[in-house]
């Protein structure tokens, strides 16, 4: 019998949220090769239930994605039941919660208390070693990869009719601020006026209210920009293979983002804000176009919008470079190498 394996993340699935995409993913495959796990999502669950749970789970490993929500608890649970704890870092985790001066002590706790620290790129682990220079012997990259399953189609006419040759924009992720959803719009109402057909998309879940009621007035008066709310993951390949571009606008991420690789797996046109994250991802000029400020927006998403030729060119290497270095069979295998690490009997 496989040691059993306990998962806990803020969010799993039906959210839509990054972490509970990742989660998801990573249950799936580990499920796959056999190991038995069980996820506890605890947004879902109290805090109370799920360690009473997960004592009588009895497992022999506790993995936890996200060290400020759930690494004290994963970290407690570790202790308790004297099993080792793997703990992912999340964008927030290591470009945030590291360094704020309310939540820093705790983020710092969970990480020396790990026996592993994964993180999705060697920029991170980085990033996280300057600040914690004993724990870079405890922490392993394992990138992130796509996996689309039981794919559904996404009906876009039925939230929106496009008009005859529209360029689509679509911006995926969930409305806080980290994201920069309010960023595309100036831009692209100059370029509107420039090309008529292009418009803009968002998806994704209104994360924080004062950054959902800033979209929501930004785009009233703006018939060319919507704002469409979450879309189930299942659909989200069919949604993205309708963009003509897909736009990342974020201040930070955690090594890289799945909106991104998504995107890229699917042939899609990238244009990304030039931060660490998405450089992990987009080659500027090769796999997709980065930008640094407002103005190299508008002229690079003006490039973008008038030639379907970069467009199909940027996507074929940006699928290329998903199949070549990022497929779901070697995150896997990153994870159960770093399970075998810690484990009595090997997974």
């Amino acid at each position: 019998m496989s040691p059993r394996v306990a998962l806990l993340t803020p969010f799993a699935h039906p959210s839509v949220r990054g972490n509970a995409v990742t989660v998801a993913r990573v249950a799936r495959g580990l499920r796959e090769r056999g190991v038995e796990l069980a996820v506890w999502d605890l947004a879902a669950t109290p805090e109370p239930a799920a360690e009473a749970e997960i004592e009588a789970y009895d497992p022999a490993l506790v993995h936890a994605f996200h060290a400020y929500r759930v690494g004290p608890l994963a970290l407690r649970l570790a202790r308790r039941a004297e099993v080792p704890l793997v703990l992912t870092l999340t964008g927030t985790d290591a470009n945030h919660d590291l360094f704020d001066p309310e939540r820093a002590a705790v983020v710092r706790r969970v990480l020396e208390g790990a026996q592993r620290v994964t993180v999705f790129h060697a920029s991170i682990a980085e990033r996280v070693a300057a600040a914690l220079p004993d724990l870079r012997g405890r922490l392993v990259v394992v990138p992130q990869a796509v996996r689309f399953d039981g794919g559904e189609p996404f009906d876009l006419a039925a939230h929106w009719a496009l008009p005859p040759g529209a360029v689509l924009f679509v911006l995926p992720g969930g409305v806080r601020q980290v994201k920069s959803p309010l960023a595309p719009i100036p831009p692209l109402e100059r370029l509107v006026t420039r090309r008529p057909g292009v418009r803009l998309l968002y998806a994704g879940p209104e994360l924080d209210p004062d950054w959902g009621a800033a979209l929501r007035k930004a785009l009233d008066g703006r018939p060319w920009a919507r704002w469409i709310g979450p879309v189930n993951h299942a659909r989200m390949a069919s949604l993205l293979s309708r963009a003509d571009i897909v736009l990342n606008c974020s201040i930070s991420e955690g090594g890289m983002a799945n909106s991104v690789l998504e995107a890229l797996a699917l042939g899609r046109a990238v244009l990304a804000s030039d931060i660490e994250g998405n450089r992990s991802l987009i080659e500027d000029g090769v796999t997709g176009l980065l930008y640094r400020d407002e103005a190299e927006f508008e002229r690079r998403a003006d490039l973008l919008a008038s030639d379907a030729a970069l467009r199909a060119r940027l996507g074929s290497a940006g699928r290329a470079l998903v199949e070549r270095r990022y497929p779901a069979p070697r995150e896997i295998d990153g994870y159960l190498g770093v399970y075998r690490e810690l484990l009595p009997v090997a997974v």
